[in-house]
């Protein structure tokens, strides 16, 4: 990888209120750009917002939904990669919570979440790709929030070539301190098991279903250590810069690089349904 300065947003999403969320994620990229940040990371839902149950389906948005438009153009304005939110409704009738990857150059990407939380089975459907993207020299996968509870899918991203992994939250309830000890209970360990880096962030303030969000953002290094933190429950930015030299010191570790050493064949039962 290329070193490369990133943020993680931690912002208000409104639901339903697309413009103004598009306002807000604006106004943030526009601070990353100021700052020479490359890449830029919303939480889960920013562009739509996040409610339970049905509530969920009326902020959905379609292809070629104007508001995918106008992140675009952010992107290319700032000269950005925007790492953005929202629920999105298919032609077939099905919902799911995707995060699109917004290039300058107009090409995008999509992930779609795999691992359902049980408060959203009832709504929304899972992906079924666990892809690893590519941009300004750093290849990185994303996980939305209950995703990161499944250690599998952190390893399958590293072994299809992550370095980094973003984690978009939308995650209620608890304070930010105390969100950040439930993170520290798990995130340390996909980065430290596989070698790469970990950002997440979280939504903050009044959501929809009477959620509230407790605002959190952080950085971990490939080492597992805590990079950086931000606990404000207020919105803005946690900017970092991600050291190439930190994770080849990692990865040319003989004993602090797992993956290598991996034996699969023992594993098969993880697999089994």
């Amino acid at each position: 990888m290329q070193d490369i300065r990133i943020a993680a947003a931690v912002c208000r999403c409104r639901p339903g209120n697309v413009a103004r969320n598009l306002d807000t994620m604006e106004r943030l990229c526009q601070c990353a750009a100021a700052d020479h940040v490359q890449i830029v990371c919303f939480p889960e839902l920013n562009l739509t917002g996040y409610a339970m149950g049905e509530e969920l389906r009326q902020t959905a948005l379609r292809e070629n939904d104007p508001a995918m438009q106008r992140a675009a153009q952010i992107a290319r304005e700032y000269n950005l990669v925007i790492l953005a939110g929202l629920a999105f409704a298919s032609e077939d009738g099905r919902l799911y919570a995707e995060h699109r990857v917004f290039r300058p150059d107009g090409h995008g990407a999509v992930y779609r979440k795999l691992h359902v939380a049980p408060p959203e089975e009832k709504v929304l459907s899972p992906g079924e790709a666990a892809p690893v993207f590519e941009a300004r020299g750093v290849r990185f996968g994303i996980q939305l929030c209950y995703d990161v509870h499944f250690p599998e899918l952190t390893t399958c991203m590293a072994l299809a070539g992550a370095e980094v992994i973003f984690v978009p939250h939308a995650s209620p309830r608890l304070t930010s301190r105390g969100k950040l000890a439930s993170w520290l209970r798990h995130l340390p360990a996909r980065a430290f098991d596989n070698g790469l880096f970990v950002v997440a962030c979280n939504q903050t303030s009044k959501g929809g279903s009477d959620l509230s969000f407790p605002g959190l953002a952080l950085v971990l290094g490939p080492d597992g250590a805590l990079l950086a933190k931000r606990t404000l429950s207020g919105e803005g930015l946690l900017t970092a810069d991600l050291k190439a030299d930190l994770l080849a010191a990692v990865r040319s570790h003989r004993m602090r690089y797992f993956l290598p050493r991996r034996r699969p064949g023992i594993y098969q039962p993880v697999c089994k349904c």
